[in-house]
């Protein structure tokens, strides 16, 4: 087998993935197929005798494409053609972000218009396919702090777009909910807060689905004990403390008044750095 076709086994290899990617960012099937296309053109020409890490680096080019194609889409003031989320792939149980990206895809879509290329672009390649700071950076042309501080603009909107002091207030009640069904293990109590696709993100993996993850919550219960209401990054969720100090948070992502999704810091080092507020 020569080079070319090597290269070209390993790139379909990644193309369920990339075309989740580009889906996300454009919200059209036909246009992420079609930036799929060029990412490949854009590969074939490239020299990756180099690359250590190839769906990282796949992912940097399927956005620099769709961030191309997004600024091209603004400019003309056209909208994307699909009016409904896309079908899910049939992706390979490996390709867990995907699943994550199909999940929220619903509800994130018509939000997702209304930010600026770059705020969709560290939105989508973060929040949803876990791309590090410092890899984004490099596509939007910024430093990796504006690139987080492009994400945390994007997620702000993502969320309510500065929501009101009603809004918090529920989304307080629903953790509340969430944390005594935990602490007591209540699997129906927690299927009640959970949106039915809901998405559990740390730094080892994805689960998906409400039973799943009500599961997974009701056998960490001795968990839930330390941990209390805490604003993360801005954001409405749970801090876990331990002889006073930050082991882990958990931020959510609220869906018709339900937790769609919950992004879990794991690391006691990362979480350190992260912005938190008890409330």
């Amino acid at each position: 087998m020569g080079d070319d076709d090597f290269l070209a086994e390993r790139f379909e290899s990644h193309r369920a993935r990339l075309r989740a990617v580009a889906h996300r960012m454009l919200g059209s099937a036909a246009e992420a197929e079609d930036a799929v296309q060029e990412a490949w053109v854009r590969v074939s020409r490239a020299d990756t005798e180099r690359v250590d890490n190839l769906a990282g680096w796949l992912t940097t080019v399927v956005g620099r494409v769709c961030l191309d194609m997004l600024r091209s889409r603004k400019a003309r003031g056209e909208q994307p053609l699909d009016g409904e989320a896309p079908v899910a792939d049939a992706v390979p149980g490996p390709e867990q972000d995907a699943l994550l990206a199909d999940s929220v895809g619903a509800a994130l879509l018509v939000v997702l218009d209304t930010l600026t290329p770059p705020e969709r672009l560290a939105f989508v390649l973060h929040d949803l396919f876990a791309v590090p700071y410092e890899e984004i950076a490099g596509v939007v042309g910024k430093s990796p702090a504006a690139a987080r501080q492009l994400a945390s603009r994007a997620r702000r909107r993502v969320q309510g777009a500065e929501p009101q002091d009603a809004d918090l207030v529920r989304q307080r009640e629903v953790v509340d909910a969430f944390l005594a069904a935990a602490r007591e293990g209540d699997f129906d109590g927690l299927l009640a807060v959970l949106d039915p696709d809901v998405v559990v993100r740390t730094e080892v993996g994805v689960t998906t689905g409400a039973s799943a993850v009500a599961k997974g919550a009701s056998s960490y219960s001795h968990m839930a004990f330390v941990a209390v209401p805490a604003l993360i990054e801005g954001v409405t969720g749970l801090a876990v403390l331990r002889d006073g100090r930050l082991e882990r948070t958990l931020a959510f992502t609220f869906v018709h008044d339900r937790i769609a999704v919950i992004d879990i810091t794991t690391d006691p080092e990362r979480a350190a750095r992260l912005d938190v507020t008890l409330v």
